[in-house]
């Protein structure tokens, strides 16, 4: 055998072994599979113009969406919020997944609950699940909220989260005047977009509801679903405190999902504390840097007579300018010297390396306001981003995107698809190759079918570890971006020129 007790290899050595690959190679008799020259013929013609415009013409089947369900973004806006559990009503597999994709993308413990639905609250409701779910959640982690949210099965049966929950208070499963705030979350609709922006609004309306609105001239901001928070918020409270603006941010992870090893156990850290949480009502404005993640809570904050506005994940110059614009607009504070500095910064770096940047062709997916953001920082560096891609993408949004290359000499030529899948952008790719595909790990597919170097800035990131702790968000984040192109650009130029005597006449020291 390859390993015994005194060898042990990793996996990936493992089956490439002689035995593992004999075994492999045997495998296919007993499948049934095709000839290896029929597979590879079939393979060639889905990369082809025929098979794009037949893919492109499917409307019901969905092969790999980039997008996720509703619940995953109301599990995740309510972890932050202090000493809150996520509640999710329905099946306890849904809820593994929720917390499964968290924790493999943060490398943090995910908590979660579930009222474990199975087939007779399917056919009776899920009431007694409610009850008995709610007095476990309060007796066992000792939460000071607890943020109820639905997964298709409740859903599908009607279930009424507002009465059940009453119901539970009176059977005493919690205090009464315990919070419990709820939102409705099917995920056969929308995507986690949604659920992040429908959870948000089912928590501020359970603490502003009946209010009248004192503006304080503070602000608020929501970050919106976004798997860089940790480093992003941390950045964007950095820029606030030097705007010197009072404020209030609006489901606050980044301490959540990056606690220290110091030999105490977290469930619970940082947050949004309930007290601001509260007094978020008589903030003057709320500011919202992801639009497709908040508008329903937008219109909730604006009936407080609150001004609002939305933004499109702030990468690089122009969307930071945007950023710094919108607070100072909002709260009346001037953008201090030193965030001008840091501006300049980055606009020096890119200038540096506009050689290696310019006329560089981009495919980019993951959810609207990524891509949008993204899409904008590649226009400034001189680059091509042809095909843009979000699953969760709206006509409204595709507008937009045309909107942002009609303004740029280098969005020429290139085009956003909205309700597309990644089936869809391996068709693009290899119809219309470009240099670099962005998004999150499923890319790697995509790459090793289409040879498209991927560069990993979208959530969930699973293969590669502590992304989300650093800010892509500002002057500051957008120079990590700019690096972490530039390293890959260098790193296939490498690749591309380091055979000795063939290629390697441009494998240089200096570039």
């Amino acid at each position: 055998m390859p390993q015994s007790a005194d060898k042990i290899l990793d996996h990936a050595p493992l089956f490439r072994e002689p035995e593992y690959k004999d075994m492999l190679a045997r495998k296919a008799e007993f499948e049934n599979m095709p000839p290896v020259e029929q597979v590879t013929q079939i393979a060639d013609w889905t990369k082809s113009w025929d098979y794009r415009e037949k893919n492109f013409a499917r409307e019901s089947l969905s092969v790999n969406p980039a997008k996720a369900c509703q619940p995953l973004g109301a599990v995740f806006v309510a972890s932050g919020f202090e000493r809150t559990m996520s509640f999710v009503h329905g099946s306890q597999g849904c809820v593994a997944y929720y917390r499964s994709h968290l924790s493999r993308h943060f490398k943090e413990p995910s908590s979660a609950v579930s009222s474990s639905m199975t087939e007779d609250a399917a056919v009776f409701g899920g009431l007694n699940n409610m009850v008995d779910g709610l007095a476990n959640t309060y007796k066992l982690y000792s939460p000071k909220m607890i943020a109820v949210s639905t997964t298709c099965m409740a859903e599908v049966i009607g279930d009424d989260l507002n009465a059940f929950i009453a119901t539970a208070k009176e059977k005493e499963s919690v205090p009464a005047d315990f919070d419990v705030p709820f939102a409705h979350t099917p995920a056969f609709v929308g995507s986690h977009v949604t659920g992040y922006d429908n959870m948000l609004k089912g928590i501020l309306d359970h603490f502003w509801k009946g209010k009248e609105a004192k503006p304080n001239g503070s602000l608020n901001i929501i970050p919106g679903f976004d798997g860089f928070a940790v480093g992003n918020n941390r950045e964007l409270k950095r820029v606030l405190d030097l705007m010197g603006v009072d404020y209030t941010i609006l489901s606050d992870v980044s301490d959540q999902f990056d606690t220290p090893s110091d030999g105490e156990f977290r469930m619970y850290d940082g947050g949004t504390p309930i007290e601001a949480t509260k007094n978020a009502v008589n903030a003057s404005a709320t500011l919202s840097l992801q639009e497709y993640c908040t508008p329903k809570t937008l219109d909730y904050a604006a009936s407080f007579g609150q001004k609002t506005k939305s933004l499109h994940y702030p990468i690089g110059v122009g969307g930071t300018d945007d950023l710094l614009s919108s607070i100072s607009e909002l709260t009346g504070k001037p953008v201090p010297e030193a965030l001008e500095l840091e501006r300049g910064r980055l606009v020096d770096a890119m200038a540096d390396s506009q050689s290696w940047l310019h006329g560089k062709t981009y495919a980019i997916y993951g959810d609207p306001d990524f891509v949008y953001g993204m899409a904008r920082f590649v226009l400034e560096t001189g680059g091509e981003p042809k095909h843009c891609l979000a699953t969760n993408g709206s006509k409204a949004w595709e507008a937009q995107m045309q909107a942002l290359f009609d303004s740029s000499t280098f969005g020429a030529g290139c085009k956003a698809w909205g309700g597309r899948d990644l089936w869809h952008m391996r068709s693009l790719l290899a119809t219309e190759e470009v240099d670099l595909l962005i998004g999150n790990s499923y890319g790697k597919y995509l790459e090793r079918d289409t040879k498209t170097p991927l560069i990993r800035l979208m959530f969930p990131i699973f293969d590669r570890h502590h992304h989300h702790r650093f800010p892509v968000w500002g002057y500051q984040g957008g120079l990590r971006v700019l690096v972490t192109i530039l390293d890959k650009i260098f790193d296939c130029l490498d690749q591309d020129t380091m055979d000795p005597g063939v290629t390697d006449y441009s494998f240089d020291l200096t570039r």
